[in-house]
């Protein structure tokens, strides 16, 4: 009986049309509008999406989880999913990221990557480099930028990009965040140059974030028309205005 009443669920559920996708906590600023026009074109498909650091996520899909679409904010760990046979498409780059330094209260940011180091400065807000791409490249360009051993043990850890925003505006003085986080509509009430500005690109490696499709997608054709939309220029158009590079 209870093997028939699933079963009765998941066919339901392949009718309803509804998708499962994880998506790199970056992206949450942009990913409502994604949907939306999404939704235009295939009114009948519900998309879940489910939000968190890549390596986390990543964690999830290795352990079971059913996603059937993966948006990571790097290459790194869609790649390690296709090396193991969970993703079924190679690692597309579907958008291009970028760091910027927040502070709820104005700051010198002319100094550029030496104002982590500033006394004035006592907490740093940053993502876990161990498990979100923004956190890495925050390390890597505090490392370049020579500051990393004074900043570090200032540092406030966060566990996602999302929420080093609201560390950064709480419990730090200063944090590093993804760029996309201020083109959203609450973000406006903080300037450019006064209360944010830019991460010198040159410190860090790119964010080159990977799209792929997993096993759990199987044949279905309304992953696919997600995969391919978030391709489109329709996609790309929508990212632009949230801060990310896009060819």
């Amino acid at each position: 009986m209870k093997k028939t009443f699933l079963l009765l669920l998941l066919s339901l559920s392949a009718i309803a049309g509804e998708i499962n996708i994880a998506v790199a906590a970056n992206v949450s600023y942009a990913i409502d509008e994604l949907k939306a026009v999404f939704a235009k074109h295939y009114p009948d498909t519900k998309v879940q999406v489910t939000l968190g650091s890549s390596g986390k996520l990543t964690a999830q899909i290795k352990n079971g989880a059913p996603y059937g679409l993966f948006m990571a904010a790097n290459m790194k760990y869609p790649a390690s999913l296709y090396a193991d046979g969970i993703a079924v498409t190679k690692p597309v780059v579907y958008a291009q990221g970028a760091l910027a330094y927040l502070s709820a209260k104005p700051m010198d940011f002319s100094k550029g990557i030496a104002l982590v180091a500033d006394k004035s400065v006592s907490k740093i807000a940053i993502a876990n480099p161990k498990t979100a791409p923004y956190g890495t490249a925050a390390v890597e360009a505090m490392q370049k930028g020579g500051v990393y051993d004074a900043a570090k043990p200032k540092f406030v850890y966060a566990e996602s990009i999302s929420q080093t925003v609201t560390y950064a505006l709480t419990a730090a003085d200063v944090g590093f965040i993804a760029k996309s986080s201020l083109y959203s509509p609450k973000m406006a009430q903080y300037k450019e140059n006064v209360n944010w500005a830019s991460v010198d690109p040159a410190l860090y490696t790119p964010i080159k974030q990977g799209v792929v499709l997993l096993k759990n997608a199987g044949k279905s054709a309304e992953y696919k028309a997600f995969y391919d939309f978030m391709l489109s220029d329709e996609a790309k158009a929508i990212l632009r205005r949230y801060g990310y590079i896009v060819q």
